[in-house]
């Protein structure tokens, strides 16, 4: 650990909707933050103005807000540090790239896009198909490297388009620790001068990046594994200022549920599932589902992705967010890439399910079925239906037995168990629980034991039966907890409704 303030950043570019792997990132720096104490920033990094989405921006702090991992410094957050959106910060990074061409660790570069391609057709034509701008090739270049100072001030002067180039020294080896990956060692002839600063005035990724992390006093950059190949030079580029570096973290890929790859949109419209956190509109109006529009608790959501990476080293599972912040650890995340599994994806939704309260449940069904009945009705049906259930939705279309009268009776169950003499055995059951004084599940459990062992009765010949005739289904929760639950007077109703029923059906085969 740093002996720095810990300080980190969630730094996504607002280009489209929150892909999970982002929400990952942002997850594992929140993590790391509350974990010591530190502070979670967010920094919209739009320095590619061609690729920015209107609506995006809203859509990154929607999510982080479902998902309960906000920043505590950002846009519309404040903060010391900001602006927090880095086309708002644009004045300040010329200076920064000016000096680095003063220094000797960068120049100004003239060449057109029509010269760049023209020397990648060259190399092309002679084998050497990845042309790169570098130690090699700049010195035949139109350049601040090759031209006189009086040439260079004459060209700016008058107006020519230029950018700015890092200046990669030749042959020496970049070497940084990752805090992942251990030590990480490549050697400048492996890069090329990458651009610093844009012809239109704008710093790319890279000047921007490295410029904010140590303005915003960044103690450790935790993010994907995809930009593990630009942290030579964002290495470089902290030496060429005489900057302390941050501790570097890159997180593995999260890979596709079948085959080899990284998971993407493809993916989960194929497989139907979602990879996103909420539901993404585009701007003509088709909708991406999200992963709270499916029906997903946002902490099943949370933990499930935690998961993705990382690992407590315990037999543990199910976390809260609090006890995912006291276990996480940077020493704890796999190199190697981590393979979703949708499946266990419900998994966690059906545990964190289980274990809400009844009586949120009631009034997240509730709205769903547009407050159509009592509450401390809906929380006893959630109670009795919710170990068989995976989303909210799901207690309604398996459970709505117990607040309506079944229309219908599983044909399966039906075929199976409704004998020649079913008709008779249900009609004395029917006549036996009207003579009951008390209707609780334990006395209705005594009144059927007693009934098998009257009419020497194995459970399975009347039990089943009680179920359809009431509910309508072939398995469920306790017969006698729902028996209670609907009271003497409709189980009997019911009962009797199902009897004609199947009187009616046995008629017409």
């Amino acid at each position: 650990m740093s002996s720095r303030p810990v300080r980190v950043r969630f730094a996504p570019s607002p280009t489209g909707p929150l892909h999970m792997g982002g929400v990952r990132t942002a997850l594992y720096n929140y993590l790391f933050a509350k974990k010591h104490n530190g502070t979670f920033v967010i920094r919209i990094e739009d320095t590619d103005q061609t690729r920015f989405v209107p609506g995006a921006q809203d859509y990154i702090m929607d999510s982080l807000q479902w998902c309960g991992i906000m920043p505590t410094e950002g846009p519309g957050l404040g903060g010391e540090f900001g602006p927090y959106i880095q086309s708002e910060r644009k004045s300040m990074y010329r200076p920064y790239a000016e000096e680095l061409v003063k220094n000797g660790k960068a120049y100004y570069a003239f060449d057109t896009s029509e010269d760049l391609t023209k020397m990648r057709d060259q190399a092309k034509s002679m084998g050497m198909p990845n042309w790169q701008y570098n130690c090699i090739t700049r010195g035949s270049m139109q350049n601040s490297l090759t031209l006189s100072a009086d040439e260079v001030s004459k060209r700016i002067a008058s107006g020519e388009p230029y950018v700015i180039r890092m200046k990669m020294p030749r042959n020496q080896d970049v070497r940084f620790h990752d805090e992942i990956r251990g030590w990480v060692v490549v050697n400048t002839n492996n890069l090329d001068d990458k651009v610093l600063f844009k012809s239109d005035g704008m710093p790319t990724y890279h000047l921007a990046n490295i410029v904010d992390d140590h303005t915003m006093e960044i103690s450790h950059v935790i993010r994907g594994e995809e930009w593990l190949p630009s942290a030579p030079l964002h290495v470089m580029l902290y030496k060429a200022f005489g900057w302390e570096e941050p501790k570097f973290a890159h997180l593995p890929l999260l890979l596709k549920p079948d085959g080899n790859g990284k998971l993407s949109k493809r993916d989960g419209d194929r497989l139907g599932f979602p990879v996103f956190p909420t539901n993404w509109v585009t701007t003509d109006g088709d909708v991406f589902s999200g992963y709270r529009e499916n029906g997903y608790f946002p902490e099943a959501f949370v933990n499930m992705l935690a998961f993705l990476g990382w690992n407590p080293g315990t037999t543990q599972e199910i976390f809260t967010l609090a006890e995912l912040c006291e276990a996480f650890s940077l020493e704890r995340v796999s190199k190697a890439g981590a393979k979703f599994d949708p499946d266990k994806t419900k998994w966690f939704q059906q545990q964190y399910l289980r274990n809400t309260n009844d009586q949120y449940l009631a009034k997240q069904l509730n709205q769903h079925l547009n407050n159509k009945y009592p509450e401390d009705k809906l929380a006893v049906v959630c109670k009795l239906m919710k170990d068989r259930a995976t989303f909210i939705q799901d207690i309604w279309s398996e459970g709505s037995f117990l607040m309506e009268q079944p229309t219908s009776y599983d044909e399966k169950t039906t075929r199976k168990k409704w004998k020649k003499n079913a008709d008779q055995i249900m009609t004395e059951w029917v006549d036996e629980l009207g003579k009951a004084t008390e209707f609780t599940t334990e006395a209705i459990e005594v009144q059927f034991k007693a009934f098998l062992d009257k009419h020497k009765l194995g459970i399975g010949a009347v039990l089943p039966l009680f179920r359809l005739l009431v509910t309508g289904k072939g398995m469920g929760p306790s017969m006698f907890e729902i028996s209670s639950f609907l009271g003497k007077e409709e189980c009997i109703k019911r009962l009797t409704i199902g009897l004609e029923k199947m009187a009616e059906t046995q008629t017409n085969l």
